[in-house]
């Protein structure tokens, strides 16, 4: 079997399934299982978290660690990422069903977060057929970490009912501080006690030992001192049974008319699931040397959620975090998930009758915390120092997460993605091209009277030209002709940035070939691709500037001129 490794590039893109797990190599096989093991130390205590998020039962939220990982482990493409439950995607689904459609833990509730996994395994099916992976590259980081951002402060605040042990009250993000506020008399302080430690220890532990699970000591620690004083007894609120065994397999029980309700958070989470996912395993791939191939994810993550919704569970998804923790733990494949995936078995035959000792305010503190290292306040800063107008897009996006809701920011974030490609197309970079003694060519700013021979201008668009810019190319470059001090006798279009031109530059083209011409000004085109002297030749360009005035380099198109000015 061959070996897999830092620089060593993987393609397994014949094979439908196993994409992440062959070819596997022996001497990994150890670390894998190791940082599987690491994972379910991680990874169960969030995924009891984001159950509590979504407002389902915890085993739900175990569940998600079982079926789901091993559909994605077993069909995706790639070797590293992590699908499970997810913090963004939870509060998303909890957003929109909590109250509006069903009560939170009722089985209607229940069975309209599969329903939600099962349309957005639907639609990322949809997707993959349409090979439309690429999508996730419209979602920019910088609107990312504002949504992320936005959806830490709704999950954070969302518990403060837990860690003080009051009731739960208001809505968004403001509406629980202000009962929480109005509640203060009644806190309880045996929760707050729990709450503050598993806090401390949580922060203290990681401080020293960044990667010790300490989610995991926190939660096994207040499981211990639960069952040992008898909080239950002393009203403390606990999680209380947790069913044992597997999950049962079905339909969630739910009518045809249920999928309109839900369809819009479902596409919501599948934007979510499309961006992440993409953006984490590309992450890794590149690390590793191996290729990537969001078309394939798409096919393990389809079936991950169709797993979820049959499994009775919530929508999952590429988990950053948990795909950053299995391979610092040295997992390098996804047998590192399948392992996880083993150890929850054993936990759900075997070990479910101490979860039901937890403390809710224990459950509630993890939550908070998940929630506070979702609060991207360093990236926000670093985005701010280097991009001062993309801090303010990430900050409405957050501020949108939190004064609207968490479906309406991640459309806003898709939204202002768009438009951020959009104005960096619309407007691209432009310049003239000079001669320069040492490095023979350089870019200068695109201003009047700079020729990079006496009665030439060479002029650079560093973009496609399509309908949306071709105005202001237009415009700028009969500036260039016209405005110059000196005469302009030939137009170069340097068009090595140019990939591709539409319909409405083609007549662009033309025009400004004929009225440069009307002038007694030459309009030549260099540098053009194989792709582009087609799209020119498609549009009738060529035949209007003419083929020889076509030229493949610089030099060839200097040569021309200057033996055109000899001549005249």
């Amino acid at each position: 079997m061959s070996s897999v490794g830092s620089g060593t590039r993987i393609s397994n893109s014949k094979a439908p399934v196993l994409q992440g797990l062959l070819p596997i190599d022996r001497s990994r096989i150890g670390p894998d299982v190791l940082a599987g093991l690491t994972l379910a130390a991680v990874g169960i205590p969030q995924a009891m978290g984001y159950a509590k998020i979504i407002g389902v039962p915890v085993t739900l939220g175990l569940y998600t660690l079982l079926l789901p990982l091993v559909a994605f482990a077993l069909f995706g493409a790639s070797r590293h990422l992590v699908v499970a439950a997810d913090s963004a995607t939870a509060a998303m689904v909890a957003s929109a069903l909590i109250t509006a459609q069903a009560p939170a833990d009722s089985p209607r509730y229940i069975a309209l977060t599969g329903l939600v996994a099962l349309v957005a395994a639907g639609l990322l099916l949809v997707a993959r057929l349409f090979r439309l992976g690429f999508l996730a590259d419209f979602l920019s980081r910088t609107v990312l970490v504002g949504f992320l951002t936005g959806v830490g402060l709704q999950v954070a605040v969302s518990q403060l009912h837990g860690v003080l042990g009051i009731a739960k009250g208001g809505e968004g993000i403001f509406g629980p501080l202000k009962f929480s506020w109005e509640h203060l008399g009644d806190v309880q302080p045996a929760s707050v006690g729990i709450s503050a430690a598993v806090l401390v220890l949580v922060f203290g532990v990681l401080h020293f030992f960044p990667r010790f699970p300490a989610l995991l000591l926190a939660v096994l620690g207040a499981i211990t001192a639960s069952a040992a004083f008898g909080w239950g007894a002393k009203g403390v609120e606990l999680v209380g049974a947790v069913p044992s065994g597997l999950p049962r397999l079905g339909l969630p029980n739910v009518s045809w008319g249920d999928m309109a309700g839900v369809f819009e958070v479902a596409f919501s989470c599948c934007v979510v699931i499309l961006a992440q996912s993409a953006a984490t395993a590309r992450v890794y791939a590149a690390r590793y040397g191996e290729e990537d191939d969001p078309n394939g994810d798409l096919v393990g993550l389809c079936l991950a959620n169709a797993a979820a919704g049959l499994g009775g569970t919530f929508v999952v998804n590429g988990s950053p975090t948990q795909t950053a923790t299995v391979d610092a733990a040295g997992g390098r494949s996804q047998l590192a998930q399948l392992t996880t995936a083993a150890s929850l078995l054993v936990i759900l035959f075997f070990f479910t009758g101490p979860l039901s000792y937890l403390p809710e305010a224990a459950l509630a503190s993890v939550v908070f915390y998940i929630g506070l290292k979702l609060i991207k306040i360093g990236p926000l800063a670093d985005i701010f120092r280097k991009s001062p107008a993309e801090f303010w897009v990430a900050l409405l996006t957050a501020a949108t997460v939190v004064a609207v809701g968490v479906r309406q920011g991640i459309l806003l974030a898709l939204v202002l993605s768009l438009l951020q490609h959009v104005r960096r197309g619309y407007r691209p970079p432009t310049a003239v091209v000079l001669h320069d003694p040492v490095r023979h060519w350089r870019m200068d700013a695109a201003e009047p009277g700079r020729m990079i021979e006496p009665g030439m201008v060479m002029y650079w668009f560093g973009g496609s030209l399509y309908y949306a810019n071709v105005s202001h190319f237009a415009r700028e470059s009969r500036l260039l002709v016209y405005d110059s001090p000196a005469p302009v006798r030939w137009f170069v279009l340097e068009a090595s940035a140019i990939p591709s031109i539409d319909y409405s530059a083609g007549q662009t083209l033309r025009e400004l070939q004929q009225n440069l011409a009307a002038s007694g000004v030459v309009f030549a085109i260099v540098f053009a691709s194989p792709s582009l002297r087609a799209d020119l030749d498609r549009e009738g360009v060529t035949e209007e500037v003419g083929a020889g005035h076509v030229f493949n380099t610089a030099r060839e198109c200097l040569d021309a001129y200057r033996a055109a000015e000899l001549g005249g």
